[in-house]
């Protein structure tokens, strides 16, 4: 009887084992389709699954006729349009170019597989020119008949002049001419040394490490005069500037010793600087011009890089942009190239910071017209980013141009003749999203303000060189591209493409949707967008991810349909989640106060108080929304954020992962914290350390740093590491050896344990064991 008892007891732990082994197999299975589906939903996999969601066009000579590759599911084919006689169609017989250059290269080629991207028309347009493993084709249009000529890619570290006869380079820090068409070379420098160079690039412009580890070339920072004769350019003094250390710790030789990787780069505060002196050269009389103004301080990438430093149409002079270290004070200065006297056209100052174009690091929105001594200038100091009009030779403002509240984005064109600037702009159109880009023209005199692109939806603009006529491709996060060719006054010339994004349609997944909300204040709008599984269903509850950039340079709502196909979004919703997107106070392209929430207040991270009221009122209309269980994710700035959160508001999110995050940016480069946060006071740095929050800890934290950032040194990370082991707080943490800021080459292994520890904490799931994504997928 007892060992009937005990076969009786042995037999109950043996199913009860196999149900619990059961149970835990179909959650693992059940998982793992999930993750299958939410890998179809990465962006180099969506990709795949889209075709002609935007068109590069390639202009012919300076007319409105040019080309593009258009894609299409079978693969690309090369388009001709002439807008004269409303032309559209190949620009060539594909079938025949393929078999005669299969027949020539002894390699089958499909005609919509060609092995080649780019075209050149010659010989009249009646032949085209393009290169195949390093040979460069010429195919005869009516005959196609194909032959090679010799050919040698120009060097990624020649600068080429405009008249495609000479380059510069750099040899040694020191300064070369050479030409493009025989073995000719000239030294124009003779006195370059490290850290005291020419036409060199910062140490600290965020990426010159990764530069150096892989050997990858980068042309001279110069820019030469339209008329070829004279080069502008700097010598770059980094002398004085501290130094900042990377260590590899898994060399990719296999060799065992770590390898030190050391650079300049200055953090806030820093008296160090480098210093930026212009000089021009004539090309041929070799004659050197020092620019007579004082060195411009560099924090971070400069002023050439920037393009902050240009030439007058004439190239009689140059111009350019010297800003304070804390960009609250602007100069735009002129030089006679010929002798490089200097004087300041104007300047503009500023309570905080001081931007000439919304994007920051883009091309500044001033444009110097030729054909009078004027020029525009773009500010926010009415509250609203617009254009005006000034005297060159006074500095005397003649008329703002733009005005309203709503903000100009971006100078595409002007046309000097008929006194006409052509600009994107945002917010202008009532009842449309603020943040969308529509085409815009205005009189010189702020006359006769003019929309050109009508549509409801996010506008990409490229202008021909001759004006007459551009290229805009539309979209929304709900509506696919569109692309138009229309003239200059905005009329339609012709269709050119739509988007094809039934493949991905037919997988099931979903448009994002679109909501607007107000912020902490309950009075202000702001915008962003939620993703949900494709297999929602209402009726049960989702716990929700905040996917958040707190900027302040940038946003991290997508508003066009190709934004959607930079973010993994769509691939984290799959897995079960309902994913939120959104820009609260502090963030670009509003109003000048909305901006400037954030400035002294980096410690807000972007509006975080914004994003939870959001999130309280998408629930309140989505019953489905679980707000007992929110987890937050971002990279960079994002990481920054996503750790702010859980340590800020911990009884909200409750689940962060952190990636590559400036935790404390005074040890991050020095022109973030000085632009965004001030010049330091004794006291306004320490209140945007995540390090100083880390007894607050409640939830699950993963932080993830790669030992080779050379954007954002992982010491941040490292040091709220050690902030939490002193405050004896439990997370986790991961680091990515030999990765970058972009974490390559382990990111798609960061994205399935970022999937993992949501699945964990936040589904409570086991995941499926050691899920491989295929390579490329999660880029």
């Amino acid at each position: 009887m007892q060992g009937w008892k005990l076969t009786h007891v042995i037999r109950l732990c043996l199913c009860g084992a196999l149900v619990l082994f059961s149970a835990r197999f179909l959650i693992s299975q059940a998982a793992a389709g999930d993750y299958a589906r939410a890998e179809n939903f990465l962006p180099g996999n969506i990709r795949n699954l889209v075709f002609n969601t935007q068109i590069s066009p390639n202009w012919i000579g300076k007319t409105c006729r040019f080309w593009y590759r258009r894609s299409f599911r079978s693969g690309t084919e090369f388009i001709l349009v002439d807008p004269s006689s409303k032309l559209r169609k190949p620009a060539f017989d594909h079938q025949k170019l393929a078999a005669a250059l299969s027949q020539q290269m002894k390699t089958v080629y499909e005609p919509y597989g060609l092995p080649f991207d780019s075209i050149e028309f010659v010989d009249g347009e009646n032949a085209i020119q393009f290169v195949v493993e390093n040979g460069k084709w010429t195919c005869d249009l009516s005959t196609y008949r194909c032959t090679k000529s010799k050919w040698q890619e120009p060097s990624p570290d020649r600068l080429i002049s405009p008249d495609g006869m000479h380059a510069v380079f750099v040899r040694d820090h020191d300064l070369y001419l050479c030409s493009m068409r025989s073995d000719y070379e000239v030294r124009l420098t003779t006195d370059g040394v490290l850290h005291n160079d020419y036409a060199g690039y910062a140490e600290a412009d965020t990426s010159w490490v990764t530069r150096k580890r892989t050997g990858k070339k980068l042309p001279p920072q110069a820019v030469w005069s339209p008329d070829s004769k004279k080069i502008i350019t700097h010598r770059l003094d980094q002398r004085r500037v501290k130094k900042l250390h990377l260590l590899q710790h898994v060399p990719p030789d296999g060799c065992f010793r770590p390898v030190l990787y050391t650079y300049r780069y200055p953090f806030a505060g820093d008296e160090e600087l480098a210093a930026e002196s212009y000089v021009i050269f004539d090309i041929a009389d070799r004659k050197k011009t020092w620019v007579d103004y004082e060195p411009q301080p560099i924090q971070c990438d400069t002023s050439l890089s920037y393009g902050r430093v240009w030439w007058s149409a004439d190239s009689e002079k140059a111009y350019f942009i010297f800003n304070e270290r804390h960009d609250k004070n602007m100069r735009f200065c002129e030089v006679d190239a010929d002798t490089g006297k200097t004087r300041v056209v104007m300047e503009e100052q500023s309570a905080t910071h001081i931007d000439l174009h919304p994007v920051l690091g883009a091309r500044p929105n001033v444009r110097v017209l030729s054909g009078s001594d004027e020029f525009l200038w773009f500010s926010e100091r009415d509250g609203w980013a617009h254009l005006y009009l000034y005297d060159r030779r006074t500095g005397a403002l003649k008329n703002q141009i733009t005005s309203g509240d709503w903000v100009v984005h971006e100078i595409k064109r002007v046309d000097e003749r008929r006194r006409w600037v052509y600009f994107t702009a945002r917010g202008r159109e009532k009842g449309r999203d603020p943040y969308y880009r529509h085409l815009y023209r205005a009189c010189l005199d702020g006359s006769q303000l003019e929309l050109l692109t009508p549509e409801d939806g996010d506008h990409d603009i490229e202008f021909s060189p001759s004006g007459s006529c551009f290229v805009d491709t539309f979209s929304r996060v709900d509506y696919p591209p569109v692309s138009l060719l229309r003239d200059a006054e905005g009329r339609l010339l012709i269709d050119l493409e739509k988007a094809d994004i039934d493949l991905l349609l037919e997988t099931g997944w979903k448009f994002p949707e679109k909501f607007r909300v107000k912020a902490r204040d309950g009075e202000t709008d702001v915008y962003g967008v939620i993703y949900r599984p494709s297999a929602f269903d209402p009726s049960k509850p989702y716990p929700v991810i905040d996917v958040i950039y707190p900027g302040p340079q940038a946003i991290r709502t997508p508003k066009s349909f190709t934004d959607i196909l930079r973010f993994r979004d769509s691939a984290l919703a799959e897995l079960g989640f309902i994913v939120m997107a959104v820009d609260g106070l502090g963030t670009p392209f509003r109003s000048k106060a909305f901006h400037d929430f954030s400035y002294g207040n980096l410690g807000d991270a972007g509006g975080l108080a914004d994003h939870i009221a959001a999130l309280r009122q998408l629930s309140q209309k989505y019953a489905y929304m679980d707000l007992s269980r929110v987890g937050i994710c971002g990279h960079s700035g994002g990481g920054y954020a996503a750790a702010r959160a859980v340590l800020v508001y911990p009884e909200f999110y409750k689940v962060a992962v952190a990636s590559a995050g400036n935790h404390d940016s005074r040890g991050y480069v020095a022109d973030w914290l000085e632009k965004y946060q001030g010049m330091d006071d004794g006291g306004n740095y320490q209140n945007q350390s995540n390090a100083a929050l880390a007894p607050n800890l409640k939830g699950k934290l993963l932080l993830v740093c790669g030992d080779m950032d050379d954007n954002v040194h992982p010491a941040l990370t490292l040091r709220l590491v050690d902030a939490l082991i002193k405050a004896n707080k439990d997370f986790d943490f991961l680091m990515l050896p030999n990765s970058n800021h972009s974490f390559r080459p382990h990111k798609d292994y960061f994205v399935r344990k970022t999937w993992d520890y949501f699945v964990t904490h936040l589904l409570g799931t086991e995941p499926p064991r050691e899920h491989k994504i295929e390579s490329g997928s999660g880029q």
